[in-house]
């Protein structure tokens, strides 16, 4: 599964969105507006930036939304 931290509003988030949704990729958005969401970003990632994504099935964490549709065009 795909998790994809993001903020209304950001054109970086919705590059990666709509690149989801055009690839018909399965995927779980976590809006960071939602205090647990931006706790658990911070956490596991080390900073408030998004997009940030996490490949739960290859274990796979990154930010930039560049670097995440290169990642997923392999998928």
């Amino acid at each position: 599964m795909i998790l994809i931290y993001k903020m209304d509003g950001c054109p970086y988030c919705n590059k990666v969105i709509n690149y989801l949704k055009g690839r018909n990729l399965e995927y779980r958005l976590m809006d960071i507006s939602e205090k647990q969401y931006l706790q658990e970003l911070v956490s596991i990632g080390g900073q408030e930036q998004v997009p940030f994504m996490i490949d739960t099935d290859n274990g796979k964490k990154m930010y930039e939304s560049d670097d995440i549709i290169e990642y997923l065009s392999l998928k």
